[in-house]
């Protein structure tokens, strides 16, 4: 898993400027709509996951194709990992905001693997299965509010 510094131009322009295609915002911003969306929805046991969800982000932040290169864009597989790794050890977080952090991403990466990736698609469909039914719920609701915090693509 990629590691970028602080003071790292991938670290640095993901967390303030830009993401990718995907995303209007920079992590930063993104993270605060996220937050407000879930607010505003009154999802309280949400508010600390959507503050760290993607913590680790700028951290994985490369550029993968000449597509990423040509847009000045990043690619950032396996962040919710990555943020998951920051905050296990936190003792003043909840383990229901751990999984939510570790898994937010696991419903949209088991429909993008099913099609590009056969064995991580087994993989991620085994976790999502292992989880119970409420925490499923809670990560299609969070998928809801994470979708919501990015805006409106960019091109």
């Amino acid at each position: 898993m990629k590691d970028n510094n602080f003071f790292s131009k991938p670290y640095l322009k993901s967390l303030f400027f830009i993401q990718n295609n995907w995303h209007q915002h920079g992590v930063l911003v993104h993270t605060l709509r996220v937050f407000y969306y879930a607010l505003k929805a009154k999802e309280y046991k949400m508010l600390m996951a959507t503050l760290l969800h993607d913590i680790g982000k700028p951290s994985v932040a490369y550029q993968k194709d000449d597509e990423d290169i040509k847009f000045g864009e990043y690619s950032f597989t396996d962040h919710e990992e990555k943020s998951y790794q920051i905050i296990k050890d936190w003792f003043f977080i909840s383990e229901y905001t751990k999984q939510i952090v570790r898994y937010h991403y696991l419903i949209r990466d088991i429909k993008k693997s099913k099609v590009e990736d056969k064995s991580r698609y087994d993989t991620k469909l085994k976790i999502y299965n292992s989880l119970t039914p409420a925490m499923q719920e809670d990560l299609k609701r969070f998928l809801i509010y994470d979708d919501l915090g990015k805006g409106k693509k960019r091109r």
